[in-house]
């Protein structure tokens, strides 16, 4: 009798107790971890023929063990927790998922410019403390806010999310420049410019960029002197493009109105991170690597995933990133 595919998840809480998983047991036995240590992982794939993984190593030392492996599903789109040639030297297929989340993260950047540009959090206060109920005019406006028509919009990063964030501040009335951090800028719909100029004209400038060495510290003392004292900042591309202590100091000094942070160059959050010196809501929002994590876009990682299980039973390559 043939055996039965045995599937280990080790990142099940990856995609959140409110998305279901049960799609996967139809094409073997399934075992769940919530979450895998790295040095649990050894142990806990030794008989996987799939693993579904999302952060937990895959590399010689928790995967030499696993003698039946046939395929590794990323529950996400990267996959730095992999080590590609070993994998493919031992003809072991890695898949992602792709364009599972630009919806999510371009929802969130747009919520997070609207959060800090209209001081929502201040006014939200006003109401809610009582003050406004014991005013004697219809309308308050304590902190002035500015409207996004006529506005330029600066984004780095023009893949999928980069181009869904441009076509929405389009929609708002506002210019869009853009900056290749790679030097390989293949977008034509948009303005391409150099970074002294991105920096220099931006009202709002948002990053989604993958981290690579040229990324790496992108936003730092220097190129923050350099933006609008009313400029918007928001980083949903990866925490270490920016320079926290940096950004922080600019926070500080007014060098520019306000940021909106979804990621951190350690997460969870260090509780040493420079930027939870700043507890001004409306300078200063930052949320915990949530842009990406609608209820829609996980469930498309489950989907994709088990669409990716099915190619691979067929015989067929998809999303494959070790070829």
């Amino acid at each position: 009798m043939e055996r039965a595919l045995h599937i280990v998840v080790l990142d099940r809480s990856s995609v959140g107790e409110d998305v279901s998983v049960e799609p996967l047991k139809k094409y073997g036995e399934v075992t769940f971890h919530m979450t895998t240590k790295d040095e649990e992982a050894a142990g806990r794939v030794k008989d996987a023929d799939i693993i579904i993984v999302n952060k937990t190593p895959m590399n010689a030392d928790t995967l030499d063990g696993a003698s039946h492996l046939k395929l590794i599903c990323e529950f996400a789109t990267g996959f730095d927790n992999v080590d590609l040639d070993y994998c493919r030297k031992r003809g072991i297929p890695v898949v992602n998922v792709v364009n599972y989340s630009t919806a999510a993260v371009a929802q969130h950047t747009i919520a997070c410019v609207l959060y800090i540009l209209e001081k929502l959090r201040y006014y939200d206060d006003y109401v809610k403390s009582g003050a406004y109920g014991s005013q004697p005019r219809f309308s308050h406006f304590g902190l002035p806010y500015s409207e996004l028509d006529g506005k330029t919009w600066g984004i780095v990063g023009m893949g999928n999310i980069g181009r869904k964030v441009a076509a929405i501040a389009e929609a708002f009335g506002c210019r869009v420049i853009c900056f290749s951090a790679s030097g390989r800028g293949g977008c034509t719909d948009y303005e391409q410019v150099d970074f002294e100029t991105l920096l220099r004209e931006s009202d709002v400038l948002t990053l989604h960029c993958p981290l690579s060495d040229r990324t790496r510290n992108l936003i730092d003392l220097e190129a923050l002197k350099k933006m609008k004292k009313t400029a918007i900042l928001v980083n949903v591309a990866r925490g270490a493009v920016v320079n926290e202590a940096d950004l922080c100091t600019a926070l500080q000094e007014n060098w520019i109105m306000g940021a909106g942070i979804d990621v951190l160059s350690r997460e969870p959050i260090d509780p040493g991170n420079p930027l939870l010196q700043i507890q001004d809501s409306s300078r200063l929002l930052i949320t915990p690597h949530m842009a990406w994590a609608s209820v829609e876009a996980r469930t498309r990682v489950v989907t994709e995933t088990c669409r990716n299980i099915e190619a691979f039973l067929r015989g067929e390559a998809r999303n494959v990133v070790n070829p």
